[in-house]
């Protein structure tokens, strides 16, 4: 094992240690914000607790042009795992525990990578990403310090991701009239029956939008994920809440598909609340947007990262790019590991992605 893995394989077991699960983001200014401080010596480090215990770190070294971003939150452990989540284990090829892929082996790189080198450098830890609660990355960018690039540290391999989709989630209403299952008034009157006959032209309206392409994605990703509505089986439906979500392409136009959905089918809810949006990677209009991924492209190649496919899962890099920085996100791990009980990352894209972060960190120097 080469000392620069070993370094970082050092950190991450110190990281993995401390539980930040979120929920329930019981996460002090403290604990592991502590431990980063303790080793980044020669940062300017402030430590901010923005409520509900979502803390940033925001450390700085110099006058940097790149800003790296990795979250230290991490999702709540399943039932399923083997042996308790915050003791790293290490196999022949992998390190387990509990947010080692997603996403503290690039904290822990990052921290390798800030030891091997004395140029300008910052980093923004943040503890809210795993919620539909962020805080810290839109304090952040309240300010807007100047960077001509940033960093978001996210399962991808160790390649450069330049897009990815959006995301936006729906909580929907439906109100019926409560009656005898007997009448014939129950198609009309019933709240699941409209919820039904709405999914339906919702799934029909999304399958339309498969031709739709960009940057290597293909259509609109879309799917109900919850439906609370009704009392028994011989009783009309007087109400029903939906839960949905979809993921558009960058060029995709958010409002015009959340009107669809509100107005453009048969049955009309009574109630319709986006409780979330993040937008695609990169942000803007198809222009703006192509304009942002040759910029992407052009850092990655200037700092030798090898460039992936665009992914279908969303990541914060997309609030910095509609912030109007280039944005790229570049972390160890595959996404297939983020969530899952004993999940790993290979302890070869470990060593890679902390050699990949010093060379971007010296990149700056020239």
């Amino acid at each position: 094992m080469s000392e620069l893995l070993a370094t970082t394989l050092d950190h991450l077991r110190a990281l993995v240690a401390f539980d930040t699960r979120n929920p329930p983001r019981d996460i002090g200014t403290g604990g592991i914000f502590d431990h980063l401080r303790a080793h980044l010596p020669g940062f300017d480090c402030t430590v901010t607790d923005h409520g509900a215990g979502a803390v940033s770190l925001f450390a700085t070294r110099g006058r940097p042009k790149v800003l790296f971003n990795v979250h230290l939150d991490t999702v709540p452990d399943s039932p399923h795992w083997s042996a308790s989540p915050f003791e790293l284990r290490l196999s022949d090829t992998h390190a387990i525990g509990l947010g080692a892929c997603d996403i503290k082996g690039a904290a822990a790189a990052l921290l390798t990578a800030a030891a091997r080198t004395d140029g300008d450098a910052a980093f923004l830890f943040t503890t809210d990403e795993e919620a539909n609660d962020a805080r810290c990355v839109a304090a952040f960018l309240a300010h807007k310090p100047p960077f001509d690039v940033v960093v978001v540290a996210e399962p991808t391999r160790g390649e450069a991701v330049l897009a990815h989709r959006g995301i936006s989630s729906v909580l929907m209403t439906f109100q019926g009239r409560a009656g005898h299952a007997s009448g014939g008034n129950a198609a009309a009157d019933s709240a699941l029956h409209q919820t039904i006959r709405w999914g339906a032209q919702a799934l029909d309206y999304v399958e339309a939008q498969s031709h739709q392409r960009f940057g290597g994605l293909t259509g609109l990703r879309f799917n109900i994920g919850r439906i609370d509505g009704g009392i028994k089986a011989n009783m009309i439906a007087p109400s029903a809440e939906v839960r949905f979500g979809f993921r558009p392409l960058p060029s995709m136009d958010v409002d015009a598909l959340l009107a669809t959905f509100r107005g453009g089918f048969d049955a009309q809810p009574a109630a319709f609340q986006e409780t979330f949006r993040g937008p695609p990677l990169p942000a803007g209009d198809i222009a703006e947007a192509e304009a942002r991924r040759l910029k992407a492209r052009d850092f990655a190649d200037e700092v030798g990262l090898t460039i992936g496919n665009a992914v279908d899962f969303w990541t914060e890099a997309s609030l910095f790019s509609q912030a109007g920085y280039t944005a790229i996100v570049c972390g160890p791990g595959d996404i297939a590991q983020a969530h899952s009980a004993d999940e790993f990352v290979e302890l070869s894209q470990l060593q890679q992605i902390a050699q990949s972060y010093i060379s971007i960190l010296k990149s700056q120097a020239r």
